[in-house]
């Protein structure tokens, strides 16, 4: 496995591992994550795929921000990136806020989609209500540090009846998201707070669509995450996760992406 930190722009310089050969496919991970949420996902693709695992920028290993950032500068370092890589298309499956980065690169890029995947993500804005708790949430961070909003976050990411017997996978959790930085975080939460709505960007789109939701999801319920049909259309409801698939079923998400890659 190869890895790599490349310069994009504004002094932001991305953290991912590439592994794997044939057809390019970029993970991108959810909110306080990392390119970790993936490893075993990257572990069975990499053996079929070039798989690139990305740090969004101030999380994982990836650079601090110290300016406000928008989702569509977070599309922008991917975009970057591939050009950097000389990637001309690309699968892209992003992970909730991997999915809204993912969007609007489908938006503002759609040359190099070749396929785009939501996982427990969606392509609507939020409401008022998620935008005073993302407020509270910079709010607790400014004043308690990262450590006690993660302990908080990570009991609303696991489905109810896997947080005993995935006890492993929470602590694995924790610990990237006790990484990512103070500026990261508050500036994903601000990017995700402002986010435009994406939902016609989906029902505008040509090239496949892999939406796949928990039945146990506490943060983005499947109504969110289906909001479109169609013939290029692929909705996977995982009946034993919650917003986690990719550490609570790994063989089942797993599964739909590879009969997704093999049907597009």
């Amino acid at each position: 496995m190869a890895e790599y930190e490349k310069t994009i722009q504004q002094n932001i310089s991305l953290y991912y591992e590439d592994k794997g050969v044939g057809k390019p496919i970029v993970l991108l991970h959810g909110f306080c994550g990392s390119h970790e949420y993936w490893k075993y996902i990257v572990q069975d693709l990499s053996s079929f795929y070039r798989i690139i695992a990305i740090d969004l920028r101030g999380h994982g290993k990836s650079a601090d921000s110290e300016e406000s950032f928008t989702i569509e500068d977070m599309a922008k370092d991917i975009q970057q990136l591939l050009l950097q890589l000389e990637i001309e298309e690309a699968t892209v499956l992003g992970h909730s806020l991997g999915g809204y980065v993912a969007l609007a690169l489908l938006d503002k890029h759609p040359e190099l989609i070749r396929a785009i995947g939501l996982i427990h993500s969606t392509g609507a804005p939020d409401s008022e209500e998620a935008k005073a708790g993302r407020d509270i949430a910079i709010k607790k961070i400014n004043e308690e540090g990262m450590k006690g909003f993660i302990e908080e976050l990570s009991l609303k990411l696991f489905a109810k009846e896997n947080k005993d017997k995935l006890s492993e996978e929470m602590e694995h959790v924790k610990k990237i998201g006790c990484n990512t930085t103070v500026n990261g975080a508050e500036g994903a939460l601000d990017a995700m707070k402002n986010r435009i709505d994406r939902q016609h960007v989906l029902k505008e789109a040509k090239c496949p669509i892999l939406l796949v939701a928990g039945k146990g999801d506490q943060i983005i319920p499947q109504e969110k995450t289906f909001v479109v049909e169609g013939p290029n259309v692929q909705q996977v409801l995982l009946a034993d996760s919650g917003h986690m698939s990719m550490l609570e079923e790994p063989n089942a998400l797993m599964q739909a992406i590879t009969d997704f890659m093999n049907q597009k």
